[in-house]
């Protein structure tokens, strides 16, 4: 309002720019998915995936480790809350680590870590709401949210491999046990998860085919969650739903308004021309597309440790956008670069938000969470090094 205000614009461009957003068709699917991620967090799916995971590779080295990294980058991705994966599978795995013969330490700074992969999968709602405003801004080379689902792929995989192979380095002297494979075992966690385990075919399968747009996914994945969870398991009674929807809602509606205020001021500082002061300030002083990367990981890694991941992408975003493309990065490039350093953010110290939830949740101090996860956090920083430098791995299956 000040910046409009010194600018002699009228006050209710603010209102028009509420509009604007409310008026994106993309927008239903924040709600919708974040309704699902409630839904599922709320219900025993978790332990069902938990299960499921463990009778299927349990055996192969290192199996529960990897079993880890799969299970919460789903967790995550349909959550879309990085807390709530190192509540919900965190206390079922943190046990089960040491149970077969990790340390505590790694066990600890495993789980930690692994509470924010997912965040490069369908649907994550981080990657929505980047597309989301990108879009709005209508610069560089057009794309769509199924475009950025598909380049988040390859990415996610490299960063779970990449610390698999840490897994197994860091404990190739431990003797770790193994569940050896059971076909039993195998059905009985299918059957025990058989409504479940269709769920992740039919958002990714109609996203990536084209078949469904991503609003219309985001309700029939809303509806069957709902269906399975309240009618089937009988996991959530009907008395509690107003109570999650409002929860659930809350959250929307926070970041609907924060989105909202964030393109009406990015107008502000596009007037102001302020990413022009800093393009040329960045043109005078580094004129390698290389160097502006280096300094572009090493800001969104501090950004990432101090700032919620929703206000990062709506405050920031309007901001580096059009720097990044006069640099000939492709928007959703940035995109996949900007949400995998987020990843890494949220547990850098020293205040990156899952070293807190973890220390809470199992009752660690702070000083052990930092020493724990410093391992992790520089394996997926190489990781995230490989996803900036190599931008095929994001884009080579993009039109």
């Amino acid at each position: 309002m000040f910046g409009f205000y010194i600018t002699d614009i009228p006050l209710q461009i603010i209102a028009i720019e509420l509009y604007r957003i409310a008026d994106t068709p993309m927008l239903i699917a924040l709600p919708l998915f974040t309704l699902t991620g409630y839904l599922l967090a709320e219900s025993n799916t978790s332990k069902r995936l938990v299960r499921m995971s463990q009778a299927l590779i349990g055996w192969a080295p290192g199996g529960l480790s990897i079993i880890a990294f799969i299970t919460c980058t789903f967790f995550t991705a349909f959550t879309g809350a990085s807390g709530v994966t190192i509540v919900a599978i965190g206390a079922l795995l943190y046990p089960a680590l040491q149970q077969v013969g990790y340390s505590q330490r790694f066990s600890l700074g495993l789980i930690t870590s692994s509470g924010s992969l997912g965040l490069l999968l369908a649907p994550s709602l981080p990657l929505i709401l980047y597309g989301i405003i990108a879009q709005q801004m209508n610069i560089g080379e057009p794309f769509t949210i199924q475009d950025l689902f598909i380049a988040g792929a390859i990415p996610a995989v490299l960063m779970i491999t990449v610390l698999y192979i840490y897994s197994l380095w860091a404990n190739r002297h431990q003797k770790i046990e193994r569940q050896s494979f059971n076909l039993g075992e195998v059905k009985a966690a299918a059957l025990e998860a058989k409504w479940e385990i269709p769920l992740p075919f039919m958002i990714l399968g109609g996203i990536y085919s084209g078949y469904f747009a991503i609003s219309e996914t985001a309700a029939v994945a809303t509806l069957y969650v709902f269906i399975v969870e309240v009618f089937i398991y009988k996991e959530i009674k009907l008395l509690k739903l107003p109570d999650l929807m409002q929860r659930s809602m809350t959250m929307v509606g926070g970041i609907i308004l924060i989105l909202a205020t964030s393109l009406a001021l990015t107008n502000v500082l596009v007037d102001a021309q302020i990413p022009n002061i800093i393009f040329d300030w960045l043109q005078t002083h580094i004129t390698s597309k290389i160097m502006f990367l280096i300094l572009l990981n090493i800001f969104l890694l501090f950004l990432g440790a101090f700032l919620d991941i929703f206000a990062a992408i709506v405050i920031m975003v309007p901001l580096i956008l059009p720097i990044a493309i006069s640099y000939g990065i492709h928007p959703v490039h940035l995109g996949i670069i900007f949400l995998a350093n987020m990843q890494i953010g949220y547990f850098t110290p020293p205040v990156g938000m899952n070293l807190f939830i973890a220390s809470y949740r199992f009752k660690k101090p702070i000083t052990e969470l930092y020493r724990s996860t410093i391992p992790f956090m520089f394996v997926l920083i190489f990781a995230v090094l490989l996803i900036t430098y190599i931008p095929e791995l994001s884009l080579m299956f993009i039109d």
